[in-house]
């Protein structure tokens, strides 16, 4: 099927006419280089994914190595696993959960703090913003924190709704962004664009992971998965390495353990001039 097909079927399953069906190829190469992995000095470590001795990676994410003093984390999207906050418990780091779909954890925990709310762009019984829930959890403005969100969408409303302030308090962050495929819209790519221009300012990505229970819709340049795991790193805590970034990571998993993992495509990696 011709790209422009794909992307006029996939916008109208979300209900999306646009006069401007495709982005620009100089549009998505600006993009692509701006949310390009940043090698750093220090390993990435693996917190999380299935049970011990099982292959399945949902629920797992690479970081790096740097949680010492972290106060808390926060972790909205619990839905049925937990084992990211359940080792994080077992350095000692807190984590406050929410999710509206369940009633509680999976995982009984004494540094587990549940509110049974989605995460929004409101306060009301069933949502509550990410600023409010911070603030209202967090005395020592000083001390970093830890953001672990999984909100099936919503994360882009949220991250506009929040002062960037909120998010500078977050040393290391790992946000789940699903229906990326949409960049290939013209009308959808600037509302994406200026979610990941916010984040930019403040953060560097240092990995990147294709959750293999959604596709890739591909052109002749450009492979877009259509849900990644973004890890950022704030850069005050980034010291840059060139060494070479390798796709798919060695601790990478797949979500799905049942199917073929999906290897985060070149176009999203930077090349490093030669010396």
């Amino acid at each position: 099927m011709q790209i422009k097909q794909r992307v006029r079927r996939l916008l109208l399953s979300q209900g999306i006419y646009s006069s401007r069906l495709v982005t620009s190829d100089e549009d998505l190469q600006s993009f692509l280089e701006m949310v390009s992995p940043t090698g750093i000095r220090g390993k990435l470590i693996r917190v999380g994914g299935g049970e011990p001795g099982t292959d399945d990676g949902d629920g797992g994410y690479l970081i790096p190595d740097d949680l010492k003093d972290i106060e808390a984390c926060f972790s909205p999207g619990v839905e049925t696993n937990a084992t990211f906050e359940r080792e994080l418990a077992e350095r000692g780091i807190p984590s406050f959960l929410a999710d509206y779909s369940v009633e509680s954890p999976p995982i009984d925990n004494d540094l587990f703090q549940f509110e049974k709310k989605y995460l929004g762009i409101w306060n009301d019984d069933v949502h509550m913003r990410l600023e409010d829930w911070v603030n209202r959890n967090t005395a020592d403005r000083d001390r970093d924190l830890l953001l672990q969100m999984d909100i099936e969408g919503a994360e882009f409303s949220v991250i506009i709704d929040t002062p960037i302030d909120i998010f500078k308090r977050f040393r290391i962050m790992v946000i789940e962004f699903h229906a990326m495929d949409l960049l290939f819209s013209g009308q959808v790519f600037s509302n994406i664009n200026q979610v990941f221009e916010k984040l930019m300012k403040e953060f560097s990505v240092v990995h990147i992971h294709p959750n293999n229970s959604g596709t890739v819709l591909s052109c002749p340049t450009y492979e877009i998965p259509a849900v990644l795991e973004f890890t950022f790193y704030r850069n005050d805590r980034v010291e840059s390495s060139e060494e070479e970034l390798i796709f798919p990571h060695p601790l990478d998993i797949p979500n799905d353990s049942r199917k073929k993992d999906i290897p985060l495509p070149g176009c999203w990696v930077r090349t490093l001039p030669a010396k």
